[in-house]
């Protein structure tokens, strides 16, 4: 099963390194990793996601508080959360395709952030299901290159 784990992290040189050295040292994999500095410039926040059993979670989960620079880990996945992930798209339309193209990316609500005479290079922001089929109407367009984010999540507070 996928897992979402959060990672509270003291900002300092290496931490990034020994975390992933965890994941590849037990032969777990990364399926994305992603990490940016907090509102405190001391600490970091990594969002890994992951894959495996309860047990191998668990594993994960305990040897990730072991580190000296792991302040808090949290499964987001046994909790409501919010997840979302960047790509940009650079395409190459046929000259009677670009307004195909632009349309598509109207509706995905992306944004064209670099055009040139013959490429559009579309932000688009969701989650998984939404960039699969933005890439799926795309394709026959003309997609010339993909780059994806990652995945970032936060908890959503309690309803009171």
């Amino acid at each position: 099963m996928r897992h979402i784990i959060s990672v509270m992290v003291e900002n300092k040189f290496g931490v990034l390194s020994r975390v992933s050295g965890l994941f590849s040292g037990r032969g777990y994999n990364i399926e994305s990793i992603s990490v940016g500095q907090t509102l405190d410039p001391t600490v970091s926040q990594m969002t890994i996601v992951t894959s495996g059993d309860d047990n191998i979670i668990e594993q994960i989960t305990k040897q990730l508080n072991k580190l000296l620079d792991v302040i808090k880990v949290t499964d987001l996945t046994e909790f409501d959360h919010v997840e979302r992930e960047m790509m940009l798209i650079k395409v190459q339309p046929k000259v009677e395709h670009r307004a195909e193209t632009l349309r598509v990316a109207e509706i995905f609500r992306g944004v064209i952030v670099d055009s040139s005479a013959r490429t559009y290079t579309i932000q688009v922001t969701g989650d998984d299901k939404k960039l699969e089929a933005i890439i799926d109407l795309l394709k026959p367009l003309g997609i010339k290159e993909v780059v994806r984010t990652g995945k970032v999540a936060i908890a959503r507070e309690a309803k009171s």
